[in-house]
């Protein structure tokens, strides 16, 4: 798992239920070795990770980060790029190991289920799942912080300038 914002985190902490799974997140930011630890995950720098991952989740949005992915995972492994770049181009070396390993590099969009699964899982289905799985209390240490709605035009400002150490600030609706 490449990318420990709250989207990696959040797929990190899923992943590392999954029996036999063994989870590392990945990210620059060493402080966020002990959110990695309360999830269940081992944590990595991107020069210590381990290779041969047979998946590898990227969650950075960094091209970077990408790249890592493509570096890390093994032999006909799966790289699930999560991230989003907008009008962005992203450089990829797609030589090398990505086609002598003979990888497949899969996007995911949250936003739509595959035609097939659509029947079964409405946005109801999938809303109440998410509400279920957030309510483990093993997220709670992706709260960062809790706020009134009405001090929005306050907090904007205050978190765009340093968001160190936020991934998750909650809004209360008074």
């Amino acid at each position: 798992m490449i990318g420990a914002g709250l989207v990696g985190c959040l797929a990190a902490a899923l992943a590392a239920r999954l029996p036999g799974a063994e989870v590392e997140l990945i990210d620059i930011d060493p402080t966020r070795a002990r959110i990695a630890e309360a999830l269940g995950c081992r944590f990595a720098s991107p020069p210590n990770v381990h290779p041969e991952a047979d998946l590898v989740i990227h969650t950075s949005g960094a091209p970077e980060g990408l790249a890592t992915a493509l570096t890390i995972a093994g032999v006909e492994a799966t790289v699930l790029e999560m991230s989003w770049y907008g009008s962005r181009a992203v450089p990829l070396a797609l030589g090398g190991p990505f086609h002598s390993r003979r990888l497949t590099l899969r996007s995911s969009q949250v936003g739509m289920i595959p035609a097939s699964r659509r029947a079964r899982w409405s946005h109801r289905r999938r809303l109440a799942l998410a509400l279920s799985l957030l309510r483990d209390p093993v997220f709670d240490v992706l709260l960062s912080g809790e706020s009134a709605f009405a001090t929005l035009p306050e907090l904007m400002p205050r978190l765009a300038a340093s968001s160190a150490g936020v991934l998750c600030h909650t809004l209360r609706y008074d």
